[in-house]
């Protein structure tokens, strides 16, 4: 059995929870979002508390009981407080800026990098070294922040890349041999 599916989601106050056939629909004052259950697990929702359980045993309803608790709370929280996703930027003449919606990028290639916003998150650039990317869907904010990264990522020698603000980059030393010895 599940512990993280065992724990009930208290939901803040102004953010409800629907359930139309076997769809969860959490709305709040950020927005709405919508999670598609399995049959094999049961959502109970009594006031301002969410429950799961599983419905019907199969070889991974154990799983999926955690799984879907987990989202519902990542739900739960999108709509009343947001994720955020911070990225610095360090390398020489590497920077950034937001122009409508496009988020441009200057790494150190022959040709400055152009991505589309999504419409769903927000994009800041406070200075042109710093990304703050934030939205309501934790997943789509996770997967836009990493996308921004993995476009030039952090090389352990200068620590020249993108990285995310709490990432610790574990540097090299490099060469300590000197000219002429032996």
């Amino acid at each position: 059995m599940s512990r993280i599916g065992n724990k009930v989601i208290v939901m803040p106050a102004g953010v409800n929870a629907s359930l139309d056939g076997d769809k969860l629909t959490i709305t709040g004052p950020k927005g709405t979002l919508s999670q598609v259950v399995d049959k094999c697990i049961a959502v109970k929702i009594e006031g301002n508390e969410l429950s799961f359980s599983i419905a019907k045993k199969t070889a991974d309803s154990g799983a999926k009981h955690g799984l879907y608790r987990a989202l519902a709370h990542n739900m739960v929280v999108g709509v009343s407080e947001g994720f955020k996703k911070i990225l610095l930027i360090s390398g020489v003449g590497y920077k950034v800026s937001v122009s409508g919606n496009k988020l441009n990028l200057n790494l150190g290639f022959s040709h400055p990098i152009e991505l589309e916003i999504p419409s769903d998150l927000q994009v800041a650039c406070p200075s042109v070294t710093e990304i703050h990317v934030s939205g309501i869907d934790k997943q789509k904010v996770g997967q836009f922040a990493s996308n921004i990264k993995d476009l030039r990522p952090v090389e352990p020698y200068h620590g020249y890349g993108v990285r995310y603000s709490d990432q610790v980059v574990i540097r090299k030393v490099g060469k300590t041999a000197g000219k002429g010895k032996k």
